[in-house]
C-alpha cells in the first residue's frame, strides 16, 4: 500500500530537523536509487523491526542533495519493493522540494504484522534473506531472531517451565546485563541447540529481549 503526498518548501524545515538527527534505529539516508538491492535491504529491516523512515536524496554526511528526476527514482523503488520483497510491505511516500528545486523522497516503512519479510533478489525461495534493524545498520537475522519473528506471528500465549537451566540463566543475568546463546550453553552445560530454543521461548514469553548483532545476538531482561 502506497500513500503519496507532495510537500512544498514549508516542509523543508521539518526535513532539515529530521536529517539533523542522523541515521539510527529508525532513520536511513540514501543518495539515489541506483542500487535498489541495497535499498530493499533497509526496507525489509524496517518492516521486520519497529518501522522507520528511508530518505532518498540525502548523503551520509547529512547534506541535502535531492533528486533531479524524483519520479524515476520513485518508479525504481516501488517496482523493486513489489518484485523483491515477500510478503509485501506497507509504506507511505512523501516528497519534499529543496531550494535547488530538486526533491527528497521520504519513505515511511511501517512496522509490519506480517513478519518476517524476506528479500529475494535471485528469484530462488531457498535463498531469501531476512534483515532486521540494529542501531544504524540493517543486518541479516540470526536463526534465533527468525524463530522469534515467526513465533510472534502466531500470536499465542507462550509459557515455559522454570527449571535448572532457566534458574542458571536468571542468576547470570542478575550479575550481567546481557548474555549470548553460546555463553548460556556454556554456563548451563547444555547443548547450544537447547540454549537457543530456551532463549527464543523466553523472548516470546516476554521474559527476555533480543538485541540483534552482526557477530552474535545478545539477550537481556525485559
Amino acid at each position: 500500500m502506497t500513500i503519496s503526498k507532495n510537500f512544498e518548501r514549508p516542509d523543508l524545515k521539518n526535513l532539515r530537523q529530521l536529517v539533523r538527527q542522523g541515521e539510527g534505529q529508525q532513520l536511513e539516508f540514501k543518495l539515489k536509487s541506483n542500487h535498489p538491492d541495497k535499498i530493499m535491504k533497509e526496507v525489509v529491516a524496517f518492516a521486520n523491526s519497529e518501522g522507520g523512515k528511508l530518505l532518498i536524496g540525502v548523503a551520509d554526511d547529512k547534506e541535502l542533495i535531492g533528486l533531479k528526476y524524483p519520479d524515476e527514482d520513485e518508479y525504481i523503488i516501488s517496482k523493486s519493493i513489489e518484485k523483491y520483497i515477500f510478503p509485501e510491505v506497507e509504506y507511505s511516500l512523501e516528497k519534499v522540494r529543496l531550494d535547488n528545486e530538486k526533491e527528497v523522497l521520504i519513505y515511511d516503512i511501517f512496522a509490519s504484522e506480517k513478519k518476517p519479510h524476506c528479500l529475494d533478489l535471485k528469484g530462488i525461495p531457498d535463498e531469501r534473506k531476512i534483515f532486521v534493524r540494529s542501531a544504524d545498520k540493517s543486518i541479516q537475522a540470526s536463526k534465533e531472531v527468525k524463530e522469534i519473528l515467526k513465533g510472534r506471528k502466531k500470536d499465542k500465549g507462550y509459557k515455559f517451565a522454570y527449571g535448572e537451566k532457566e534458574r542458571t540463566l536468571m542468576q547470570y543475568l542478575d550479575r550481567h546485563q546481557e548474555v549470548t546463546v553460546s555463553k548460556f550453553a556454556e554456563i548451563a552445560e547444555i547443548p547450544k541447540k537447547t540454549a537457543s530454543r530456551t532463549m527464543v521461548l523466553l523472548v516470546l514469553a516476554g521474559v527476555l529481549r533480543v538485541n540483534p548483532n552482526e557477530i552474535e545476538d545478545t539477550f537481556s531482561m525485559v
